[in-house]
């Protein structure tokens, strides 16, 4: 079952991964991200309320949180989650903004690798000679990523929307690291619902003080539609991860690595809907970052 909730995450994060770069399109990033956090807050704001109150409105479902909001440990545990997802939010959005899908795409997808190796920076973990090879070929992906781009005027070295992608990156494998504790401690639902009430108060005070003030020297905020599917595909996405990670048998090297086909969506969507260049370069690169995802996950198993 946890398989396939994975695989249902990774499609729902794939046209995630396509509503933000709609959004995002000449458009200001912070308030775009404002109101994806206050929808995804809406979203789950029954749980919240039922919480809060002690209604019981979901006892005994896949709903429940009950038995851990009055925990203020829950609570810290659920804050530093929103602060390291949001810090990865805020970076990807600035990225993707500048940055043409099928690029950022596949960067997102070496996020398994990091995680693999953070595992074994963090956990003590030793990656078998199949694990190896998986990261040995996302980095060469990377590199002739970085090449080919320079024909669409992209410097890896120098280019700081592609910082922005990577910061992105290495904060989403942090936050999949975190997961695999968190998820041992907390309810599912519970984590989702408070993160995102979190990422909406730190959203609102970062648009009141960087935001608001500078508005009209920066680029216009404009309303897209795209913008309450970002919240509805990314919620969806997450409700599916994190109860595939709640499950006793899941494994996150595993997870992470079935999220990250995403990228096939993505890179679609970035053919047929933005008309994007330079796709048989990009191809090769993604094709490699697949091969080398299969190398993690036959390791992984």
């Amino acid at each position: 079952m946890w398989l396939l909730l994975a695989f249902v995450s990774a499609a729902l994060l794939g046209f995630y991964d396509t509503s933000k770069k709609a959004a995002l399109k000449d458009n200001a990033v912070l308030p775009v991200l404002l109101l994806n956090t206050l929808f995804s807050t809406l979203l789950f704001s029954p749980v919240i309320m039922d919480g809060i109150v002690g209604r019981d409105w979901f006892d005994g479902t896949m709903f429940d949180s009950a038995g851990d909001v009055g925990s203020f440990k829950a609570h810290v545990l659920v804050l530093i989650k929103a602060v390291i997802v949001l810090t990865s939010w805020i970076a990807g959005y600035f990225g993707l903004k500048h940055i043409p899908i099928t690029i950022v795409g596949p960067i997102n997808a070496t996020r398994p690798v990091l995680v693999l190796v953070g595992a074994m920076l963090l956990f003590g973990e030793r990656l078998n000679w199949c694990q190896w090879i998986g990261v040995i070929l996302s980095i060469l992906s990377i590199y002739l990523m970085s090449r080919s781009s320079k024909k669409e005027q992209i410097d890896f070295r120098k280019n700081k929307w592609i910082w922005c992608v990577a910061g992105g990156t290495i904060m989403g494998a942090v936050s999949g690291l975190y997961d695999k504790f968190i998820m041992s401690e907390l309810s599912p639902i519970f984590v989702q619902s408070w993160f995102n009430l979190y990422q909406f108060i730190m959203m609102l005070i970062i648009c009141m003080l960087i935001w608001y003030p500078t508005r009209r020297q920066t680029t216009p905020f404009h309303w897209s539609w795209a913008i309450p599917l970002i919240s509805i595909f990314v919620a969806s996405a997450d409700f599916s991860y994190f109860n595939a990670l709640s499950m006793p048998d899941s494994m996150i090297s595993v997870v992470s690595l079935i999220r990250r086909g995403s990228v096939l969506i993505s890179f679609a969507c970035g053919v047929l809907i933005f008309k994007e260049r330079n796709l048989k370069a990009k191809a090769i690169d993604l094709l490699l970052i697949l091969i080398g995802m299969i190398f993690v996950y036959f390791g992984s198993r």
